[in-house]
């Protein structure tokens, strides 16, 4: 399997190839929520957007997956969740994005490279502990990494501490080796069953959302356990 893409005359090192397609996937995910955003206007505008359009719009594509945004974030964080629905809404369509732009035969598979993925995974490690830090204050937060027994503290609060900082890494592995497995098996396949291209591919699409809701589902649930400690006591752990 070549790793030749459409970059390589202009840029040789694949890891920058796929930082630069990242980066335009990005601009381009930004671009639309500002022309998403414009459309609806304001408040007495968005209600002539109450009733679908007869035929598909960006709008409507949208309207259908924030529907299903916000449908999944209810079923894990509840109603009080909605408010991380910007965050872990962007994690999921830039993901699908980027793992669907892999599909494309001669472009860059993002996902396949450990800066792209650090760098998600460290956004969400980064926000679900601030988010934490807001629900229950800096010394609550930190004293629940202790364990309820308090003569234990000094060795579970390592562990806990080991044990969160471990989710960069592991959200990372996640999925990098299953969209690089993904990509060896759809090549392979189409290199050997051209006619059967197409099934190929759709079950490629398939493994891309997959990944994408796996990904936007632990996030999900790394903001539960961080925010609603003290509600839920030793559950979340």
């Amino acid at each position: 399997m070549s790793d030749a893409t459409f970059l390589s005359p202009f840029i040789e090192d694949p890891n920058v190839q796929k930082l630069v397609v990242g980066g335009a996937i990005g601009c381009a995910l930004l671009g639309m929520g500002s022309y998403v955003r414009r459309r609806l206007g304001s408040g007495s505008q968005r209600s002539d957007h109450v009733i679908p359009d007869e035929r598909p719009t960006l709008v409507g594509v949208l309207d259908v997956v924030v529907e299903g945004l916000v449908s999944l974030s209810d079923s894990v964080l509840g109603k009080q969740g909605r408010k991380f629905i910007p965050f872990t809404g962007s994690v999921f369509l830039f993901i699908l994005l980027a793992n669907l732009v892999g599909l494309i035969p001669g472009m860059p598979v993002v996902t396949t490279t450990v800066w792209i993925n650090v760098g998600i995974s460290f956004a969400v490690f980064l926000y679900f502990n601030y988010q934490g830090i807001r629900e229950q204050g800096l010394v609550p937060y930190i004293k629940h990494f202790a364990g309820p027994v308090w003569w234990l503290a000094w060795f579970i609060f390592p562990v806990e501490l080991v044990s969160i900082t471990l989710r960069i890494l592991t959200l990372n592995l996640r999925l990098y080796w299953n969209i690089t497995a993904d990509h060896m098996v759809l090549h392979s396949l189409t290199d050997l069953f051209k006619v059967l291209a197409a099934p190929v591919f759709l079950l490629g699409t398939f493994v891309c959302f997959m990944q994408a809701f796996i990904f936007t589902i632990l996030t999900m649930l790394y903001l539960l356990f961080a925010t609603e400690h003290e509600h839920h006591g030793d559950e979340a752990h």
